[in-house]
């Protein structure tokens, strides 16, 4: 499980003091000077916590004071704003997971984005779980492939290229999606399920067969979406690219290399024309599994 950045502790640490009352509302929250010194972190990650706070509405800035608890929002929408809905939730919540992840979404997050209260929430969404469970199934809503075209391969590319879209919409999607034995209902998702299936339908795989098809491609396209989650966290947490990071240690790749132990891999290293990035090898994976269906339709239609 991927560790959460230093200031989302920290932030979530505070957020956890104001939850059980010891901090309230108007009382002072820690300065940036007093996090550095208590959690040993930079003054720029101390910058970060608060900020994370001030942006869902926990904490506001008094001028002469500091940094202190906000007040309890109104659980009315404001004037001009759409009424409080289990959808506004949701979508509230996907664009908060989009920017931060899923580390950086909780309930009270999600009501300062709405300008509303954390109880005025669960009226429409009784607990985190249930609402990372309906962001899930609006990502798979995003993932429907359209009308069949009677091709059983073209359709399962389609489908799968597809769901790969939404993972790159939503990279905290396969994380959040991570269970095979024990899934949850998701309306979504299983029209997903069995547009897949259909499309296998007119083919010499039997039911069972089909279904683990269906699986194995949901769990190759599932683990490059977690891969690529945990690049999109790299990337964040150190700011260097992965062209950058390649540079920074060609020399220690190339020192190991040198050492001869290494034969099949320094023909790999001398390839200048080899490129490695997830798209690709999405591609050249989703390929190969359709190759090995194939060849199963084949060999039981024989």
């Amino acid at each position: 499980m991927t560790e959460q950045p230093p200031y989302l502790a920290i932030a979530a640490g505070i957020r956890r003091r104001v939850a059980s009352g010891e901090l309230a509302p108007g009382d002072r929250v820690p300065s940036t000077r007093a996090i550095v010194r208590e959690s040993g972190v930079a003054m720029a990650t101390a910058t970060k916590a608060l900020a994370a706070l001030t942006r869902e509405g926990l904490v506001r800035a008094v001028p002469g004071v500091g940094t202190v608890v906000a007040e309890a929002r109104p659980e009315h929408a404001p004037d001009g704003a759409a009424p409080l809905s289990r959808e506004a939730v949701v979508a509230a919540a996907v664009r908060i997971a989009d920017a931060e992840g899923l580390a950086g979404l909780s309930m009270r997050r999600v009501a300062g984005d709405l300008g509303t209260s954390t109880m005025a929430l669960y009226r429409h969404v009784p607990s985190k779980s249930e609402l990372v469970r309906l962001m899930t199934d609006v990502g798979f809503g995003e993932a429907h492939p359209g009308r069949p075209t009677g091709d059983w391969r073209t359709q399962l590319d389609c489908s799968a290229r597809q769901l790969w879209a939404a993972y790159r919409r939503h990279p905290w999607l396969a994380r959040a999606m991570a269970s095979f034995i024990r899934p949850e209902p998701m309306p979504e998702a299983m029209k997903y399920t069995e547009w897949v299936l259909r499309a296998l339908r007119g083919t010499s795989l039997n039911m069972h067969q089909a279904m683990y098809a269906h699986l194995s491609l949901i769990a190759f396209v599932q683990g490059l979406g977690m891969a690529m989650e945990l690049e999109g966290h790299a990337l964040q947490d150190t700011g260097v690219s992965n062209d950058e990071w390649m540079d920074r240690n060609e020399r220690r790749f190339a020192a190991i290399v040198a050492s001869g132990g290494y034969p099949v891999l320094a023909t790999i290293f001398q390839q200048e024309s080899f490129e490695l990035d997830l798209d690709s090898l999405f591609g050249f994976g989703l390929d190969r599994l359709l190759d090995g269906f194939a060849v199963i339709i084949a060999e039981t239609s024989a």
